[in-house]
């Protein structure tokens, strides 16, 4: 009988914890942004110091950034618009023209 109770409770466990963990706003997302260097990745990332995004990693080789954020508090739109306000393409948005005029030397990269 003791066998039996352990069991069930295990599994109500189990399924709580699973019900809770796939019906969660937090997503991670990875999509392209222009780039060149370090200055590029603290930028990038640096916009995303927002409510809603719990993290950013902007990698210099790839482009590619990778963040988790609360799908409740911000949208994937949102953050990528973010991105773009600092002068920076991603694949959805064009950067901002005035504020990519005002980027580093290192950081102008070749727009499409």
């Amino acid at each position: 009988m003791r066998n039996l109770f352990l069991k069930t409770s295990l599994l109500v466990v189990l399924f709580a914890f699973l019900s809770a963990t796939t019906n969660s706003p937090h997503v991670t997302s990875t999509f392209k942004v222009w780039g060149n260097c370090g200055t590029c990745k603290k930028t990038i990332e640096g916009s995303l110091k927002v409510k809603g995004v719990e993290k950013a990693d902007w990698n210099v080789k790839t482009k590619m950034i990778a963040v988790t954020y609360d799908s409740t508090k911000i949208s994937l739109d949102q953050i990528q618009k973010h991105i773009a306000a600092v002068g920076y393409d991603t694949d959805k948005y064009k950067g901002d023209d005035k504020a990519y005029s005002k980027l580093n030397a290192c950081c102008q990269y070749e727009r499409k």
